[in-house]
This record gives structure tokens, sequence and C-alpha cells, in this order.
């Protein structure tokens, strides 16, 4: 019986350095800027069998994403205007939000899960992600699921 592939989502600082460096090396392949996988792997100071490694199995997040829906709660203050600004940031990046659920504030602090479609005139996802976390008043964001 075959085994069932789990993915996880994690933050970049928990990411192995040779991870992101295949992630690089992916990158400078996919852009022409080398011709070969030995280039590559001698330019971002890996060896061409950690490239073959780990290959298929790291891939930024935003390149996996489009055409898909992404649910993600966070914990926000209950400020007027607040709510607004989180969405506006969706919108700026020309995604498609399908669900909203905010719970009834308790000590000032209430929950939110959004349901997002990302679609293929959406921008960097986690940049998005990052923006919302800067705003004053988040104090939590963590992605539940990505279909």
């Amino acid at each position: 019986m075959p085994e069932k592939t789990k993915y996880f989502v994690v933050r970049e600082k928990a990411v192995p350095e040779v991870l992101l460096k295949v992630v690089e090396a992916k990158r400078l392949l996919d852009t022409k800027k080398v011709e070969t996988v030995q280039e590559a792997a001698d330019l971002v100071g890996i060896s061409r069998s950690s490239f073959y490694k780990y290959k298929d199995d790291i891939f930024p997040f935003r390149d996996n994403v489009k055409g898909k829906t992404l649910t993600f709660v966070l914990q926000m203050d209950d400020e007027p205007g607040l709510l607004s600004d989180v969405l506006n940031v969706i919108a700026e990046y020309h995604a498609n939000i399908l669900t909203i659920h905010q719970s009834i504030p308790i000590n000032g602090v209430a929950s939110l899960t959004l349901s997002v479609e990302v679609l293929p005139q959406t921008g960097d996802i986690s940049s998005m992600i990052e923006t919302i976390e800067g705003k004053e008043g988040i104090h939590y964001l963590k992605i539940l699921a990505r279909e």
C-alpha cells in the first residue's frame, strides 16, 4: 500500500539552508540564468546530488497555489476598520474572498477565518500574508488549508 504524502507549510526561517539553496538552484534553471544542474548547484553552494535528492520535495509557496483555495485564521483586535483593512489587502493582491467568518469578540479580540481563491492575476501570496500580519491589531495568523 503506498504511503500517503503529507504537506507542511513552514516559515522560511524553519527551512534548512540546503533546501533553500535547492529552491534557488531551481529558480536559476527556470529563468535560464544557467544551463545545467551542475552550474546551478555550484552557484548556490550545494552538491548536484543534494539538488536531485530534494528538487521534487521543496518549492516556494507562491508557485503552487494559483487557482487554489487558501484558508487561514487570524486573531485581531476588535477595532473599527481593521477587518476592512485586512479585506483591502486581499483585494490589492487580486485574490477573491470566498468566505468570511468572524467570531464575537472576547476581551476585545476576535477570531476571523477567511477562505480566499488565489487567481492567476493574484500577486505573491507570501507577501500578502506578511502584509496582513504586519497590520497593527493583528495578533496571530495561521494558514489552515490549501486546496
